[in-house]
């Protein structure tokens, strides 16, 4: 087994235990979903990226492009912005997306790509200029439940006060018919691509998950807000 099929054999069990730690959640995504979904319909939808398997998307990736494009037909948002860079493989995990959603009837001008993201604190952060630089105001980030709790309680930390949650609800995922379209996959290659776990341990991959690494715009940089916040006299 080379060491690319062990990265993929590994992220289908973490995709599998991420849907099952996604059902149990499912009671208080759907509580977050009904809370939000008062802000619809939104600018755009944020949705993370996860790697592309050997030529197929994985269950995760396939639940996730779905659920966004239900979202978009709903009239629940009028955009949706994928988000992340060829991490693990050497296929861009946000044009993979964009290219499945575009076969499932998604407009192509309503189709945004973030590629810069390597880990999920940097998909919530870098889709979230890609959606301000396109004058998207009302955003939201939608994805598994799981990925949904975490993603939320790092967008408060760095204080991003303007965004709303539309997790996946599994109830309604049912309702879906989950076809898998033909895509080329060969414009989402990159070329000279080296896998993040050659390039970082997974203490590094760890802290960047945990946002360490992100480039904040002038304004974004959470400690300058709080000490902001702070001179204001704002709890």
């Amino acid at each position: 087994m080379n060491k690319m099929t062990k990265i993929m054999k590994y992220f289908s069990l973490a995709g599998a235990l991420c849907i099952i730690m996604s059902s149990c959640l499912s009671s208080g995504a759907a509580r977050t979903f009904n809370r939000y979904q008062a802000n619809k319909p939104f600018d755009a939808v944020i949705v993370p990226g996860v790697p592309f398997e050997n030529g197929s998307w994985s269950d995760v990736m396939k639940i996730r492009v779905h659920w966004s494009v239900y979202l978009y037909k709903k009239g629940i948002t009028k955009n949706i912005i994928f988000s992340g860079s060829a991490v693990y493989s050497p296929w861009s995990e946000s044009k993979i997306m964009a290219l499945y959603a575009e076969k499932l009837g998604v407009r192509k001008e309503n189709i945004f790509v973030e590629d810069r993201a390597e880990h999920s604190s940097e998909n919530l952060y870098y889709s979230y200029l890609i959606a301000r630089k396109n004058n998207f105001n009302n955003i939201a980030l939608t994805t598994d439940p799981f990925q949904n709790s975490f993603l939320r309680g790092f967008a408060k930390k760095i204080m991003l006060d303007d965004m709303s949650f539309m997790p996946i609800i599994f109830d309604s995922l049912k309702t879906i018919d989950m076809q898998t379209p033909e895509i080329d996959p060969s414009s989402a290659f990159k070329d000279g691509f080296v896998s993040i776990t050659e390039r970082e341990d997974m203490g590094t991959r760890f802290m960047g998950t945990m946002g360490k690494f992100i480039v904040y715009e002038e304004g974004d940089d959470p400690k300058v807000k709080r000490k902001n916040k702070k001179k204001r006299g704002e709890n």
